[in-house]
């Protein structure tokens, strides 16, 4: 029995290690006419562009300037752990990996100024499910967001 249960292990740790190999080759989807590509039916991504898909988020609201809340956007990528792999005027494209078997999963955003908001997917690379990482990736974004609005109200920066 101690023998089929290592197989089973190797097994498994040489499938994690194959599929963190094929994250790291591959690349965020970009924008698909215009807008955040949108998630697959698999439960690993999360997008704000699509309201009637199950994998719905809320995007970030933009209050006052939009360049600063894109500034502070792409602050809040860079403080909760993602590299900046691509950037133009209205998108971001950012990689965020994990610690154990450093898997590479993408986070983009895109800045629609008439609608006043900053659409965001966050999305894995690999596999069917996250066990809700993008969702928590995401809120962490929120978060750090949000905390760069608070501080730039008390200090009496614009937004």
């Amino acid at each position: 029995m101690g023998v089929v249960m290592g197989v089973i292990v190797a097994v498994i740790v040489v499938m994690a290690l194959v599929l963190s190999v094929l994250s790291r080759q591959q690349e965020a989807p970009g924008l698909v006419d215009a807008r955040l590509a949108p998630c697959p039916e698999t439960p690993n991504c999360v997008c704000s562009e699509y309201p009637e898909q199950q994998a719905y988020v809320a995007p970030l609201p933009v209050e006052g300037d939009a360049a600063a809340a894109w500034q502070r956007a792409r602050s809040a990528i860079e403080q909760s752990g993602g590299k900046i792999a691509h950037e133009e005027e209205t998108y971001i494209a950012a990689t965020y990996t994990s610690l154990l078997f450093r898997f590479v999963d993408d986070l983009e955003l895109r800045l629609d100024r008439d609608a006043g908001v900053i659409h965001i997917r966050s999305a894995s690379r690999v596999g069917r499910s996250d066990l809700g990482a993008n969702s928590k990736r995401v809120a962490r974004l929120l978060e750090h967001f949000t905390q760069s609005v608070s501080d730039s109200k008390q200090t009496g920066q614009p937004n």
